[in-house]
Protein backbone atom coordinates (compact mmCIF):
# COMPACT_ATOMS: atom_id res chain seq x y z
CA UNK A 1 0.00 0.00 0.00
CA UNK A 2 3.13 2.25 1.17
CA UNK A 3 4.49 2.02 -2.58
CA UNK A 4 1.48 1.76 -4.47
CA UNK A 5 -0.59 4.68 -3.11
CA UNK A 6 1.33 7.25 -0.78
CA UNK A 7 4.66 7.73 -2.24
CA UNK A 8 2.77 8.15 -5.68
CA UNK A 9 0.36 10.74 -3.69
CA UNK A 10 3.68 12.08 -2.20
CA UNK A 11 5.05 12.88 -5.49
CA UNK A 12 2.09 13.96 -7.19
CA UNK A 13 2.05 16.55 -4.40
CA UNK A 14 5.40 17.54 -4.69
CA UNK A 15 4.90 18.21 -8.42
CA UNK A 16 1.82 20.33 -7.76
CA UNK A 17 3.70 22.36 -5.21
CA UNK A 18 6.63 22.85 -7.29
CA UNK A 19 4.36 23.96 -10.90
CA UNK A 20 2.74 26.38 -9.06
CA UNK A 21 5.84 27.91 -7.41
CA UNK A 22 7.67 28.09 -10.59
CA UNK A 23 4.47 29.84 -12.22
CA UNK A 24 3.79 32.23 -9.51
CA UNK A 25 7.75 33.01 -8.34
CA UNK A 26 7.40 36.30 -11.17
CA UNK A 27 4.29 37.47 -9.98
CA UNK A 28 4.87 38.45 -6.72
CA UNK A 29 5.37 42.37 -6.29
CA UNK A 30 6.04 44.12 -2.96
CA UNK A 31 3.34 45.91 -1.09
CA UNK A 32 3.15 49.02 -0.88
CA UNK A 33 4.43 50.51 2.69
CA UNK A 34 2.14 52.02 4.86
CA UNK A 35 3.41 53.34 8.20
CA UNK A 36 0.76 52.02 10.49
CA UNK A 37 1.58 53.46 13.91
CA UNK A 38 0.57 49.71 15.12
CA UNK A 39 3.05 47.63 12.68
CA UNK A 40 7.11 47.52 13.22
CA UNK A 41 7.14 48.98 16.90
CA UNK A 42 11.03 48.97 18.35
CA UNK A 43 10.66 49.54 21.65
CA UNK A 44 14.32 48.60 22.23
CA UNK A 45 16.59 47.99 19.90
CA UNK A 46 17.60 44.33 18.76
CA UNK A 47 20.98 43.27 20.33
CA UNK A 48 22.38 41.94 17.02
CA UNK A 49 23.55 44.13 14.03
CA UNK A 50 22.15 47.66 14.03
CA UNK A 51 19.26 47.05 16.48
CA UNK A 52 16.71 47.88 13.67
CA UNK A 53 15.98 44.78 11.62
CA UNK A 54 15.01 41.23 12.86
CA UNK A 55 16.98 38.16 13.54
CA UNK A 56 15.04 36.72 9.83
CA UNK A 57 15.11 40.00 8.03
CA UNK A 58 14.32 39.97 4.48
CA UNK A 59 15.48 43.21 2.98
CA UNK A 60 13.08 41.85 -0.14
CA UNK A 61 10.11 41.76 1.74
CA UNK A 62 10.35 42.86 5.59
CA UNK A 63 9.80 46.65 6.20
CA UNK A 64 11.75 49.11 8.74
CA UNK A 65 9.79 51.15 10.78
CA UNK A 66 10.37 53.88 8.09
CA UNK A 67 10.35 52.05 4.98
CA UNK A 68 11.59 49.56 3.14
CA UNK A 69 15.53 49.13 2.22
CA UNK A 70 16.67 49.95 -1.00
Amino acid sequence: MTFLLAFPAIALCFLNVYLEHREASGHHARPPFVPYEHLRLRNKRFPWGDGTKTFFHNPKVNALPDGYEQ
